[in-house]
């Protein structure tokens, strides 16, 4: 992640000062006054970036409020990263619940091709055994973390049971989590994401659930994702994101 910033009185600094927290650590870099930019790493180890905030100091030693931001670090790639297909006119919506699914397929390791499942995904949906009108979810995360634009979030995604998903934004696994393991990364990466889209489409956390939980014909998400939904875990560690968020725009 690169941080820049700037001053309107940049002669009057005599040095910077970068915070950074990672997990629940925080660190700090002292910058010359004709540095002002920074790369970080996104993760140290197993703690991802939370926190970043930066101080002028002057040739006095005084030092500045600190200008603080919450790094958004889930990055999304777009359609075009897996070739995907125009979808077919469907039904629009708002998104004001999210639903987390698994595509349940053959496990996926992080060295298999996610872009190809992606695309095989939306072949066969949209083919003659489906005839969907695109790839199902909104998003889908990979093995890896890597997250993939699916499709447009204010179209209804389609599912095969019988809950209606109208205004319910999906997110999807990509693999079978009744086989696959869990990690914090992954964790992480669906937390963040999720707090990013409660405050994008103004949805309350209190909405977040599962596949299962809103259909008896699936165990989906699969057994290794559902105890932290059950347990309450995804839904805490949003809510401590946006609070964290919440604090920040109020510096």
């Amino acid at each position: 992640m690169e941080i820049s910033w700037t001053h309107d009185h940049k002669n009057d600094v005599a040095q910077w000062v970068v915070y950074y927290q990672y997990g629940k650590t925080w660190g700090y870099q002292i910058l010359n006054s004709q540095q002002q930019l920074l790369r970080l790493k996104k993760a140290q180890g197993k703690n991802t970036l939370n926190n970043v905030a930066v101080s002028a100091v002057d040739r006095l030693g005084n030092e500045s409020i600190k200008a603080a931001i919450f790094p958004d670090i889930v990055h999304i790639e777009l359609r075009k990263a897996w070739n995907a297909s125009e979808p077919k006119p469907f039904k629009q919506q708002k998104p004001v619940r999210i639903t987390v699914h698994h595509e349940g397929g053959r496990v996926l390791s992080d060295t298999a091709s996610a872009t190809t499942r992606l695309k095989n995904i939306q072949t066969w949906c949209m083919g003659p055994d489906r005839k969907w009108t695109d790839i199902p979810y909104h998003y889908l995360i990979a093995p890896d973390g890597t997250v993939y634009e699916g499709r447009n979030p204010l179209t209804v995604g389609e599912t095969n049971t019988e809950y209606d998903p109208s205004g319910h934004l999906l997110i999807c696994f990509l693999g079978n989590y009744g086989q696959q393991k869990m990690n914090q990364h992954l964790l992480d990466v669906l937390s963040r994401l999720i707090a990013h889209f409660c405050i994008q489409y103004n949805i309350s956390p209190e909405t977040i659930s599962t596949h299962r939980d809103h259909s008896k014909m699936t165990t989906c998400p699969g057994e290794n994702i559902y105890p932290y939904f059950k347990n309450g875990y995804v839904k805490q560690r949003v809510k401590e994101l946006l609070q964290q968020i919440a604090i920040t725009n109020k510096i």
